[in-house]
C-alpha cells in the first residue's frame, strides 16, 4: 500500500489555485492540435468538488448561446495549465446542481462574498 501512495504523491500538482464551490474560475487547458499545442480557457461557475489526492476532480458550468454546458475537470491533470479565481462567490450548498434549471441571468448569478 505504501508504493501506491508513493506514486500518487508524485503525481499530485504543488501549486493548486485556492477556490471553491460558487466561485467564478477560468480553466486554462492545454489543446493539442495535430502537432501544436494551445491553451484554451473554460470559464463558468464550480458547481461541485469530489474526491481527494489524486482522483479529485470539479465541476464547471456555463451558459453558452443559451445552452449550459458542464464540463468535469480532474484537479491534478497536467492537461490543466492554470486555475484563475475571477470572483469568490458566497453559497451555502457543497453542490450547486439547482443551477441546472434555472435560465437567463438567474443561472450565471451566485452571492458574492464582498458584503
Amino acid at each position: 500500500m505504501d508504493i501506491i501512495n508513493k506514486i500518487e504523491q508524485e503525481q499530485l500538482k504543488d501549486e493548486v489555485a485556492d477556490f471553491n464551490v460558487g466561485d467564478t474560475v477560468k480553466v486554462h487547458t492545454r489543446v493539442v492540435e495535430g502537432g501544436k499545442e494551445r491553451i484554451q480557457i473554460f470559464a463558468g461557475i464550480v458547481m461541485a468538488r469530489r474526491g481527494s489526492g489524486v482522483n479529485a476532480s470539479f465541476t464547471v458550468r456555463k451558459i453558452s448561446y443559451g445552452e449550459g454546458v458542464e464540463r468535469v475537470f480532474p484537479l491534478h491533470t497536467p492537461r490543466i495549465a492554470k486555475i484563475e479565481v475571477s470572483h469568490k462567490g458566497k453559497v451555502r450548498r457543497a453542490k450547486l446542481h439547482y443551477l441546472r434549471e434555472r435560465v437567463g441571468k438567474k443561472a450565471t448569478l451566485v452571492k458574492s462574498a464582498e458584503k
